[in-house]
């Protein structure tokens, strides 16, 4: 009797996984000319079917992990080894998707608060000028409020948070593409920062202080060679 035939790569395509969208785009998907809220859309579409499609490996009583194999090298006889490879293979291509729509969303959130701070640094210059009045562009849509989510616990010195200039009593509105809406917990800030070592976030805080807070906007790298645990050293709280 032969040796038994290894079937690692057994892949019958009992769900689809073709692609996410069209050839165009940022890794595939087409994002140019969609508003921010279409792009925001567009990630819920996406984490709705990732989270569709973790239900398909849980029903099996697997992960992205899981042998699908017998030590025999046979497959398994008590999952649907077919099915789960081609979930798998979509959850990968829709994981990348997803990674990249972050990297458009926050270069829109970057814009987005660049242009607020020209309009703040724009009332400053004129504010308090004899005979100059403060406007703003009529195209310029008003800017909504962003409520704070997480406070900034404690900072350890040198490191990325601190070179960033976070301090302690710190309120975050925005981290990245992560706010009130959508850090689940904070566990998208993770996410946001594990995605982003060595690269620009833009994090927008309120410094309570007097006689009035501080709004402020600042670039925090994540980093793991700053001497220190973690890529941002420092601490922070849900509000």
């Amino acid at each position: 009797m032969g040796l038994p035939l290894r079937m690692e790569n057994l892949h019958a395509p009992t769900v689809h996984s073709g692609p996410t969208s069209g050839p165009s785009g940022t890794n595939g998907i087409q994002t140019s000319g969609l508003t921010f809220a279409q792009l925001q859309a567009k990630k819920d579409n996406i984490e709705a079917e990732m989270s569709a499609l973790g239900g398909v490996l849980e029903s099996n009583g697997v992960n992205m992990n899981t042998r699908l194999i017998t030590p025999a090298g046979f497959p398994r006889a008590d999952i649907d080894v077919a099915q789960i490879r081609t979930t798998r293979s979509r959850i990968i291509r829709l994981r990348n998707d997803h990674r990249a729509l972050m990297n458009v969303i926050e270069k829109h959130l970057h814009e987005h608060f660049a242009r607020q701070a020209e309009l703040e640094a724009a009332v400053e210059l004129t504010d308090g000028t004899s005979g100059v009045e403060t406007s703003i562009p009529s195209t310029q849509a008003p800017l909504p409020f962003v409520p704070p989510f997480a406070k900034v616990n404690s900072v350890v010195d040198r490191s990325p948070a601190d070179s960033a200039g976070l301090k302690a009593g710190d309120e975050i509105r925005s981290f990245g593409y992560v706010n009130h809406d959508n850090h689940d917990d904070l566990k998208k800030v993770g996410e946001c920062v594990a995605d982003n070592e060595r690269r620009d976030i833009l994090v927008k805080i309120s410094r309570p202080g007097t006689p009035r807070r501080l709004e402020l906007q600042l670039t925090l790298i994540p980093r793991r060679d700053w001497g220190g645990r973690g890529l941002l050293g420092c601490h922070i709280l849900p509000l």
